[in-house]
């Protein structure tokens, strides 16, 4: 190669260099974004405009392709994959990020958020900050917080209106210990499974209940399986826009500016989009057959105020601290 290069000489060196220069510079970074909602949903919609613009505002040097539905796996494995390099990025339920770092369950602490607006304050403040720099440590860097919304119950039964009418029920919920630990607190039966399985489980009454925002109940078809809807609205999740840190670390940083500017910048659609369908999607539920109540919430916050006592120190007191300024 030394030889080779000797041969070639001065003009016809530079000329090779620059034609290699130039052939690094159009160079593609190919990011696969997944995640596991359908493509109605407000995810899917703010994801393929997130990642348009980006391949429009770098010229193409960063592609991103968006794939739904759980298409590249559960949430678990997108995680697993960001964190090596395998699945390069993905809009992920913050709650499953426990299984990296338990600390990121502070967000879907049972009843922590008043209204959507505290939590969004906190998350785009120095909660947020904090809880980036967990997953920085673990090889996911979080490009913006998005939103899942409030969760409230469904079941095939009854109404709930108090904590006692979930005894005995079979409930799906997201595999992290709070949740299980809150539905237990409130004497249910939960259980985790992968959400791809959710409807079929239900539909086959593996579980009688399960619980999600409005807007996942409507667009996964719910309502085909679930009969009654009741406003529990026990947490607020955000969604997290993240990517693979290696990823991250090959892209420019003049094209790392344009792909956080317009996570953000989608980030704020798409927590439009779910106001939006909040209001919109109690009326679609009960079109397709829904029953709707609201339950005793002081009931409800009184039953769950252990699950804060026992996570008190496996949070600890700088988050701990750093929570309760945003909720006060």
């Amino acid at each position: 190669m030394t030889r080779l290069i000797r041969r070639l000489g001065g003009p016809v060196l530079a000329s090779a260099l620059a034609f290699g220069l130039a052939g690094a510079a159009q160079a593609e970074t190919l990011i696969r974004l997944g995640h596991v909602l359908s493509e109605g949903h407000s995810w899917n919609i703010a994801a393929r405009g997130f990642a348009e613009e980006v391949t429009q505002k770098t010229d193409g040097r960063v592609k991103v392709e968006v794939f739904s539905g759980g298409q590249l796996g559960s949430e678990k494995d997108m995680i697993e994959g960001m964190q090596f390099g395998s699945v390069q990025a993905g809009v992920v339920g913050s709650g499953s990020f426990q299984t990296v770092d338990q600390k990121l369950g502070i967000i879907e602490m049972p009843y922590a958020w008043q209204n959507r607006e505290q939590a969004f304050a906190a998350l785009d403040g120095d909660l947020g900050a904090k809880l980036a720099a967990l997953l920085d440590k673990q090889g996911i860097h979080v490009l913006a917080w998005w939103e899942n919304g409030f969760r409230h119950v469904t079941n095939s039964r009854k109404p709930i209106v108090e904590p006692a009418d979930l005894a005995g029920l079979k409930i799906r919920v997201t595999p992290d210990k709070v949740r299980l630990a809150t539905f237990e607190a409130l004497g249910a039966q939960p259980a985790p499974l992968a959400f791809g399985e959710l409807y079929s489980a239900l539909q086959q009454g593996v579980f009688d209940a399960e619980e999600n925002p409005l807007s996942i109940i409507y667009s996964s078809s719910f309502f085909e399986v679930q009969k009654y809807v009741s406003l529990t609205g026990h947490v607020w999740g955000a969604a997290t826009l993240a990517i693979s840190k290696p990823v991250w670390n090959k892209i420019s940083p003049e094209d790392q500016q344009i792909v956080a500017a317009a996570a953000l910048e989608w980030g704020q659609k798409q927590r439009d989009m779910v106001a939006q369908s909040d209001a919109e999607m109690i009326d679609k539920l009960k079109a397709e057959g829904m029953a709707f109540n609201e339950v005793d919430k002081p009931a409800f916050e009184a039953t769950v105020q252990p699950i804060w006592d026992a996570n008190a120190e496996v949070f600890g007191k700088d988050l701990m601290d750093t929570l309760q300024s945003y909720r006060n």
